[in-house]
Parts: structure tokens; C-alpha cells; sequence
């Protein structure tokens, strides 16, 4: 038997400033508010200072949006603005293992994750709507843009969500405020620099960092044509209030509690592979996480023993080892919350499993975990966890599946693993999510556009689709 080798990466490529201030009108200025620190989540070591900021400087941020969008960039030509988003792609490619390690260090997320899907994913979604920026008369949507675009991500995906936001945004002219999530600036404002680097125009893309009062403020500028929001459906909830009877455009991409579902004719040990990249991928911070499992009774049992023994060998550690596959948490907040709804399944009569593994003595770590015997009635198969947390039910017919897939208040993803193509179509036709996926979980290309039903929120992103939110309508 091998005995394990630690594969790190090295730390070196990323420089990591001792504080950070507002990108606004093209520069790094000091924000009027107070500071925060930020945390790498792997072993707690603060990593920098990050300006906080205030009403005044979100106001400032929007004005010097406004001003780039007035007398610069809805002026410009779709062909000249795509030449700006290839540029920011190319750099991208150009900076990626800079960006990846600085993602993993102040996100938690494995290194493998970060490099192999998050950044290809940020510079493939500015490529493909570069190639839209001269194309918009044909989309559908019109050609006129909106405005001002006021945008707030979470922090399970901190460059992803932002290349959903600012692409699609840039290419049909608008411009951009967008605010990161208090724990993940970091990449964020490497980004900024890139926009620099790309020579793009002052204030076309602005960067405020702050926690809720600074979304707040943004979301509810009176100077704001557009909002779009990625994140709890709570706080999905409040932004809907807050810009209700105002002419902004709203997109809301927010929680979920997807059915990932087993049939007896499929290949077990592919959908075995599935369970464990549906859940535990990105230590299960995922909206459309498959955090609910539905198993056809004739094979729930071979499913549980592949699974758990699949989940034996998952390597759960430092997130910047190039063998890592379950990194750490993002922060204590949301630890405690994995914790407390886990004690819950216990409390409410749920079998726990975990997978055996040596978690490290500091930093925000929780252990792939799976409950069974778990009914629709179990908080845990009600209410999102967001982390490596898999609740099991079992069904007997495709109508049961159907019926329990759908009972929930979210409507954001599922995934069916069967060997009839009929059955897939069936499923899908009955199945209240935006995407389903088929013998497959979490593939994602900026050609699609995602998004949810019912509590999982409103509007696309990504595809031709994505270009709705940000266009004006058909031009008369």
C-alpha cells in the first residue's frame, strides 16, 4: 500500500498585500469606512486588511459608473468592447495559477477545484460573451443596454459568480458596481487589476467590499438600472422588498436543495461518482448541491455500501495540496451552522455517517457526512445546509420520486441516473427545477443558462439567455 504524499502548491505566485482599498473610477482608493480582516479558512491566519465601504463611497462608486456608462462605453461600438472582455480573457488565461491559489487560500476550496474549473470557467464566460458584445441586434433582447448594473456575489464562488455578473453586464454595455463577499474579497480585487492591466476604461467595472450594509446600499441606489444578486434565499427575499415599486431589473440566483435520483437500472458505480460530485464538490457550498439523495428501494442498499466507501477515500485537507478533495469550510459562521443542523438530523432520528478522516487542528472543518433513514418531514431534507452534507431518502416508483423530488420550497437543480432515455425525459418534464441534469451532476458551460423556480429565485444567467437581464427589450 502507498503510503500518502503531500503535492502542494506553493504560495509564492500570489502576493497578498497587508490591506486592500475600493476600486472606484479605475484606482485603489482608501474607503471613509472602518476595516475588516480577512481569513484563510485553512488554518485562520488573517491575510489582509480589506476596506469596509461606506454610503458615501458606494455613492461615489455608482456616480463614477454612471459617468463611464454616459460618456464612454454605451458610446462604443459592440466590436470595440469585445475587444476589452477578450483582452480581460486572455489575461485571465494569462494569471490563472495566481488566481486559482489566492481562490483557495482565502475560499477553502481545493486547489484542484480552483485551477481545473473555476478560473477556466471565469476566462471561458468573458470569451464567450466577447463574441456576443457585436452580435445583440440577433439575441432576442434588443440591443440597449440598461445602465448601471449593481451586483452582489457569494462567497462559495468568488470569481465564477463575478465572471456571471460582470460579462454578460460589460457586453451589452453597461457598467458595473459589483460588491464581493465580505470572506472572499481577495480575487476579487485581483480582478480589479486585470481590468487595469486590460487598459479598460475608468469606471466601468467598480469594486466595493464591505458585508450587508454595503449591499444594502448598493442594491437600493437610487443611480442603480439593474440588480442581480447570488446567494440566500433570505437575503434574496429582502433585496426583492427593497427594490419592489422602483423601475430596477432584478435577477436573483439564490438557495436550493436538489434531488439527485438513483434508479435501479443505473450504473451504480457511475452514480456513485456523481453522489460524491454533487455534494461534496466544493465542500458542498453550492447551490445546486445534490444535498438530497433519492435511491430506488431495490438498490438502496449496494448504493449505501459504494457510497460509503467511496467516501473513505475522499482526502480531506489542506486546500492548497494538489491531492486534496474535501477542503475547509469558508468560515466559523457557517461551520456552526453545518453543525447545528447536523445535531438536528441526529436529534430528529436520522442514522449519521461519516467518513473517516483526520481533520486538521485549526481552521473550519467538517467531515463528508451522510444521514439515512431520513423523511420529507426531517429538517435536514428541508432546509439548505450548504455544506458536505447528504441526507437519504428512498422511493419505490418514478411518481414517488416525482412527488418527494418536488416537495420542496427550492427549485434550482436535480440529477437522474437511469438507463432509459425515456425515463430521463419523463423525469425532466415533471421535475420543477431549472436544470436537470441526466447521468451527470454540476457541468456547467457559459452557453447554458442556469438558474431556479419558486424559492431558487428568478431570471438566467449564462447563455443568450443571460443577455436578457441586462438589455432593454426589442429596440423599436
Amino acid at each position: 500500500m502507498f503510503e500518502y504524499a503531500p503535492a502542494p502548491e506553493s504560495r509564492a505566485i500570489v502576493d497578498i498585500k497587508p490591506s486592500y482599498g475600493l476600486f472606484i473610477d479605475g484606482e485603489f482608493v482608501d474607503g471613509s469606512g472602518t476595516a475588516f480582516k480577512t481569513v484563510n479558512p485553512a488554518n485562520e491566519e488573517v491575510l489582509a486588511e480589506v476596506a469596509e465601504a461606506s454610503d458615501a463611497d458606494v455613492d461615489a462608486a455608482v456616480r463614477a459608473a454612471r459617468r463611464a456608462y454616459t460618456r464612454v462605453w454605451s458610446r462604443m461600438s459592440g466590436a470595440e468592447r469585445a475587444k476589452y472582455l477578450y483582452r480581460i480573457a486572455r489575461i485571465i488565461q494569462e494569471r490563472g495559477r495566481e488566481l486559482a491559489v489566492l481562490e483557495s487560500i482565502d475560499n477553502g476550496k481545493p486547489i484542484r477545484e480552483s485551477r481545473d474549473v473555476d478560473v477556466p470557467s471565469l476566462a471561458a464566460h468573458f470569451f464567450y460573451y466577447a463574441g456576443w458584445a457585436d452580435k445583440l441586434k440577433y439575441s432576442g433582447y434588443g440591443s440597449t443596454p440598461l445602465g448601471v448594473a449593481g451586483q452582489v456575489i457569494p462567497w462559495n464562488f468568488p470569481l465564477m459568480m463575478l465572471a456571471w455578473k460582470i460579462a454578460p453586464a460589460l457586453a451589452c454595455g453597461n457598467t458595473v458596481v459589483l460588491k464581493p463577499a465580505e470572506t472572499t474579497p481577495l480575487t476579487a480585487l485581483l480582478f480589479a487589476e486585470i481590468c487595469q492591466q486590460a487598459d479598460l476604461p475608468p469606471g466601468v467595472v467598480n469594486i466595493v467590499t464591505g458585508a450587508g450594509d454595503t449591499g444594502r446600499a448598493l442594491v437600493s441606489h437610487p443611480d442603480v438600472d439593474k440588480v442581480a444578486f447570488t446567494g440566500s434565499t433570505e437575503v434574496g427575499k429582502a433585496i426583492a422588498r427593497a427594490v419592489a415599486g422602483t423601475d430596477k431589473k432584478v435577477t436573483l440566483e439564490l438557495g436550493g436543495k436538489a434531488a439527485n435520483i438513483v434508479f435501479e437500472d443505473a450504473p451504480i458505480d457511475q452514480a456513485v461518482e456523481g453522489i460524491v460530485n454533487g455534494i461534496f464538490f466544493n465542500q458542498g457550498h453550492v447551490c445546486c448541491a445534490g444535498s438530497r439523495l433519492l435511491v430506488q428501494e431495490s438498490v438502496a442498499d449496494e448504493v449505501m455500501a459504494r457510497l460509503k466507501r467511496r467516501m473513505a477515500t475522499l482526502r480531506v485537507g489542506d486546500p492548497l495540496d494538489k491531492n486534496t478533495d474535501v477542503g475547509a469550510i469558508n468560515s466559523a459562521e457557517q461551520l456552526a451552522k453545518i453543525r447545528e443542523l447536523s445535531e438536528v438530523g441526529e436529534s430528529e432520528g436520522a442514522e449519521r455517517w461519516s467518513a473517516p478522516c483526520e481533520l486538521p487542528a485549526h481552521g473550519y472543518w467538517f467531515a463528508p457526512t451522510v444521514f439515512t433513514g431520513v423523511t420529507q418531514a426531517h429538517r435536514i431534507a428541508r432546509e439548505e445546509i450548504f455544506g458536505p452534507v447528504l441526507s437519504v431518502l428512498t422511493f419505490r416508483t418514478p411518481s414517488e420520486a416525482v412527488e418527494k423530488a418536488n416537495n420542496t420550497p427550492f427549485g434550482l437543480s436535480a440529477g437522474v441516473w437511469t438507463d432509459k432515455g425515456s425515463l430521463i425525459l419523463s423525469m425532466a418534464n415533471h421535475l420543477r427545477a431549472g436544470v436537470v441534469w441526466a447521468n451527470t451532476f454540476n457541468k456547467f458551460d457559459p452557453t447554458s443558462p442556469f438558474g431556479g423556480y419558486k424559492e431558487s429565485g428568478y431570471g438566467r444567467e449564462g447563455g443568450r439567455h443571460g443577455l436578457e437581464a441586462y438589455l432593454k427589450g426589442e429596440d423599436s
